[in-house]
């Protein structure tokens, strides 16, 4: 299940791309199939673990095209370990509302990221966040676990990258699909995961995901610019200006 429109991200076979906060490596396994060299970077040891494991089963398969490295690492979003100007693109999805000091983290994404390269940021959207704040406190978790430390409006992530030296552009939602999965498992527990109606709700959405069949993929694209889970904006790095 990808957030990221790779097509907006501008993504080209032989790019070098960074994915902070990777998980368990959804955009970065596609990076790599789509002939980008990847780093996949996550604060999680399982999930750094698992990443690699994937990656080093992808590679005997013969799923990797020619050419294409990949590699996974330990890394603090505020303090990478990575040259100046490292990357051709990069992703960060549904991380940066996790961050305490997230104008920090984005001033390391733009450190990193090449001139003219372009980052695509994902967050959870306003209205579907706000909602389940609302029906549970236990959703958004404590700092300390892992849990969210703020909402962002559309202006606010805007404003910040701004700040940081990004030059934004298109923006867009998804995932309106998993908003009412969400507001559910907020309504009857968040870890009632043998709830009725979560369950029959689950089976919805791996029935999309697994066949995309076309009444819930035309159904989501409908919904996505109100209910959308997920806020997904496009932003470069401008060229730097060679004096005379």
């Amino acid at each position: 299940m990808l957030t990221v429109d790779y097509d907006k991200l501008g993504l080209e076979p032989g790019m070098k791309v960074l994915d902070l906060g990777a998980g368990f490596g959804r955009h970065a396994f596609e990076t790599a199939r789509r002939g980008a060299s990847v780093v996949a970077a996550d604060l999680a040891v399982d999930e750094v673990s698992q990443t690699k494991d994937t990656f080093a089963a992808m590679y005997l398969d013969g799923e990797l095209p020619q050419g294409v490295a990949a590699a996974v690492t330990l890394a603090d979003g505020t303090r990478m370990p990575f040259a100046d100007a490292s990357f051709d693109r990069i992703i960060t999805s549904e991380v940066l509302e996790h961050v305490p000091d997230d104008l920090g983290v984005m001033s390391e994404l733009f450190r990193v990221l090449k001139p003219g390269g372009r980052l695509a940021a994902t967050v959870p959207a306003q209205l579907p966040e706000q909602i389940c704040w609302w029906l549970n406190e236990a959703y958004h978790a404590p700092i300390s676990v892992g849990g969210h430390v703020r909402i962002y409006g559309k202006p606010e992530l805007t404003t910040k990258l701004a700040e940081t030296g990004f030059i934004t552009g298109e923006t867009h939602r998804a995932h309106a699909l998993h908003s009412p999965y969400w507001w559910l498992k907020c309504a009857v527990g968040i870890d009632n995961n043998d709830h009725p109606l979560v369950q029959a709700y689950l089976k919805l959405l791996t029935w999309d995901i697994t066949d995309a069949p076309a009444l819930t993929r035309t159904t989501e694209r409908i919904l996505n610019p109100v209910l959308g889970k997920s806020l997904v904006i496009y932003a470069d790095r401008p060229n730097e200006l060679v004096p005379a």
